[in-house]
């Protein structure tokens, strides 16, 4: 699936517009069998806290491949609700309205993205939904009003299917305590999407454009990338480094990441660079067991022994 939307992002970009993301990945039947392999393993070890088939997504990207990228996953298409990897779909969007002129580069919004991404700000996040959209939270709406408000709302669900993107939501600010006022209204008549919805197939697209100078263009690519850089060897790192794909990493390994966390979701979407050579993209979504830290970590510790196996 993730190699068929690539081939039709590749159409519509040239539609739309240059330096979109363009990367090309083939479906790689030697990672289908890592992942193959790796799936029932980890359903196995984490038996005990009843880790279900349904509770995990993955999408492996191999970025080490001379002939080009190649992926496989398992559920990859699924959707899910992304918690804070979201916030990377609005910086590539914010650095797209950036290129074309619709935002102002200011010392203000650079702030907003740094914090957005490094440290995972829902203010930041809000500030920066706001300048994508031309939208506010406040109160409620008459009905007309709040039509044209989602009209608004849906600027960055437009210029992600133009893409090619599919069986996403990207549209909602992410909330701490709850949705008041007219987002609560839009929760209200929005279904299905009364929430974000990603699939790791989607996320693990956009981190390879990142990675691989393809999103919106090679310096912005850069700048982008530059915020998910994590240190998981620092013991002042920091969750997003050492709590999730970063604590299976051996020494003298790079990491550039953005997790998710909330009452029922644990996620996280990692480029990373081995020692050895190696380097690949790993998204890992799992649902209903927030406080389980070990069972991303188990994943990438599992798949890397497969991609050295391979070799």
């Amino acid at each position: 699936m993730l190699a068929s939307l690539i081939r039709f992002a590749l159409v519509q970009s040239a539609l739309l517009q240059p330096n979109s993301i363009s990367t090309q990945v083939q479906s790689g039947s030697r990672l289908q069998l890592i992942v193959d392999r790796v799936i029932p393993s980890v359903l196995q070890e984490f038996a005990a806290p009843h880790l279900q088939p349904d509770q995990i997504a993955v999408t492996l990207v191999d970025l080490s491949e001379p002939t080009g990228p190649e992926s496989a996953g398992y559920r990859g298409g699924e959707r899910v609700y992304p918690a804070s990897v979201i916030k990377m779909f609005y910086l590539v969007a914010a650095h797209r309205w950036l290129e074309n002129g619709r935002l102002t580069d200011t010392e203000e919004l650079r702030r907003a993205l740094h914090d957005m991404i490094v440290d995972s700000s829902n203010e930041a996040t809000s500030y920066i939904v706001d300048l994508l959209t031309g939208t506010t939270s406040g109160p409620e709406l008459p009905t007309a009003e709040l039509d044209a408000w989602h009209e608004k709302r849906n600027a960055v669900n437009r210029y992600f299917t133009g893409l090619g993107f599919q069986n996403i939501n990207v549209n909602r600010k992410t909330w701490r305590e709850g949705t008041y006022g007219r987002e609560q209204q839009s929760v209200n008549v929005s279904q299905p999407n009364h929430r974000n919805w990603l699939t790791t197939d989607a996320t693990a697209r956009l981190l390879t454009d990142i990675v691989t100078g393809q999103a919106v263009s090679p310096e912005r690519s850069r700048q982008m990338l530059a915020l998910h850089q994590r240190n998981p060897f620092d013991p002042a790192g920091g969750g997003q480094a050492r709590e999730y794909t970063g604590a299976a990493l051996p020494p003298g390994a790079k990491l550039w990441s953005k997790a998710g966390w909330t009452s029922e979701t644990r996620h996280d979407a990692a480029h990373v660079e081995l020692p050895t050579g190696e380097r690949f993209v790993l998204v890992t979504f799992t649902v209903g067991h927030p406080k389980e830290k070990e069972i991303i970590p188990a994943v990438a510790r599992a798949m890397i022994k497969g991609l050295r196996g391979a070799k």
